[in-house]
């Protein structure tokens, strides 16, 4: 048996700040500690009073696009008229951001609210069980409990990781919507797709409606074949619904969508590549079939237009353009450099990137190097987060070591970035249209995010 945190057996000590809130969920177990089981969260929300089946829900799992998706389908939602909760993860700046009612993140004083709804069940739940509740679960429950408190119509909920055992999966949604399956958490989900699709195929519930971004076909098959079992309605991109077209503009795209009920004709999109506008066909599909059938043209023009996904392909700074982009695995990598190439016509750019230790950085540093004209490595400021200098090394073998600076410190490392995308020194290209794209992790995106922010 896992030893308690002393203060386990104690009442839990209610919460007067938004700082001592972070410090207490901050003081139990990591994200990335794991044991997987449903019996912590299912204990916790049966003393919380199933706050979770109080309203309906639409489930995201895969292994990119969820967040992106999540605010889409919430926004198209919330144009019905219908009060929304969103539950995402990570967040990129502040803890607060990953759960939100009506498109807002939960303020300060609404975050210690929540915290204080669950607080005197966590210590019931660590006394019960052979392991305490994690910061992951204790946060849903938070969440699952405000949308019960607000309340909301529907919850737009993104799994942390995985789907059958993620403490998400307490909800048995009407819609559960499955984002493309690449190798991610490969020590926690397996190393191929159709093994972790198995995992994350645990979303789809018996008599629900399963929404199947494009997949591999070994995928396509674990998915399908668990749909079948379990009795649900499957529309998989491709099919039934998919992009019928799309045209690059300025300040996004103009896409035309297929879906469920019928086709939305010349919507503009004001995010970049071909992976969003995909985004944006299962998010389509997802809504029409959480409704009744097909949705007005002008409702889906309308909320499309206002779409926002901070952190993903998002300019913020002009003059050297700054881009942050939170790609964190290959197939993310892949997705950004495509859209970039599709979108944009940098010349030169400058990448300025800091991974997690456990991520493959390797493939990270692959589907990029064709794109960048020079990697500055740096670290975020986690103890997870590999360091400058080995991520240095790893990147010299794939790009050569002329084109690639180390540089720690992360605000150092973003002005180096733009210094050479202004002037294009040490960089064989003329001064042109140089610009610096922050990647290689959310929580680097979310660091330099908020400096960047700070400067404008």
């Amino acid at each position: 048996m896992t030893e308690l945190p002393p203060d386990a057996t104690e009442p839990a000590r209610l919460a007067e700040t938004f700082e001592e809130v972070e410090d207490a969920l901050l003081s139990r177990w990591p994200e990335t500690r794991l044991e997987p089981s449903l019996d912590r969260i299912e204990a916790f929300t049966e003393l919380l009073g199933e706050p979770q089946r109080s309203f309906r829900s639409v489930h995201l799992t895969g292994t990119n696009g969820k967040t992106s998706t999540s605010r889409m389908i919430e926004t198209l939602l919330r144009a019905l008229d219908l009060r929304t909760g969103r539950f995402t993860s990570p967040h990129l700046e502040k803890m607060s951001e990953r759960i939100s009612i009506d498109g807002e993140p939960l303020d300060d004083e609404a975050f210690v609210r929540a915290f204080n709804d669950v607080a005197p069940y966590t210590h019931l739940v660590d006394a019960e069980q052979a392991h305490p509740l994690s910061f992951f679960e204790t946060i849903v429950g938070m969440a699952y409990a405000a949308f019960a408190d607000a309340p909301v119509d529907v919850a737009v909920v993104e799994v942390g990781m995985g789907g059958s055992w993620d403490a998400t999966n307490v909800i048995d949604a009407d819609v559960a919507v499955v984002m493309p399956i690449a190798v991610d958490h490969a020590k926690y989900l397996g190393e191929d797709p159709a093994t972790i699709a198995v995992e994350k195929a645990g979303i789809i519930k018996p008599g629900s409606f399963a929404v199947l971004a494009e997949q591999t076909p070994e995928v396509a098959a674990v998915l399908l074949a668990h749909a079948a079992e379990v009795g649900a309605t499957v529309a998989r991109e491709g099919v039934e619904f998919g992009v019928v077209s799309r045209t690059p503009a300025v300040g996004g795209q103009v896409v035309s969508l297929k879906g469920l009920r019928a086709q939305y004709d010349d919507l503009f999109l004001p995010l970049y590549g071909a992976h969003q506008a995909q985004n944006a066909a299962v998010a389509l599909a997802a809504v029409e079939a959480f409704g009744s059938g097909e949705l007005d043209d002008e409702l889906v023009r309308a909320a499309f237009a206002e779409v926002t996904s901070p952190g993903r392909l998002e300019i913020i700074r002009r003059s050297p353009t700054i881009v942050l982009d939170a790609a964190h695995n290959p197939h993310g990598a892949e997705a950004v450099a495509a859209a970039l190439e599709d979108s944009f016509a940098f010349s030169p750019l400058v990448g300025v990137m800091g991974v997690m230790e456990d991520k493959d950085h390797e493939g990270v540093l692959a589907a990029f190097e064709p794109h960048l004209a020079h990697l500055v490595c740096t670290q975020n400021s986690t103890p997870r987060s590999m360091s400058a200098a080995a991520l240095g090394r790893a990147a010299v073998e794939v790009f050569g070591e002329d084109r690639v600076t180390v540089v720690p410190d992360l605000a150092e490392a973003i002005d180096r970035a733009a210094t050479l995308a202004e002037v294009g020194e040490a960089i064989d290209v003329s001064i042109g249209a140089g610009a610096v794209l922050v990647t290689g992790s959310v929580v680097t995106v979310g660091e330099a995010r908020a400096m960047l922010k700070g400067r404008r």
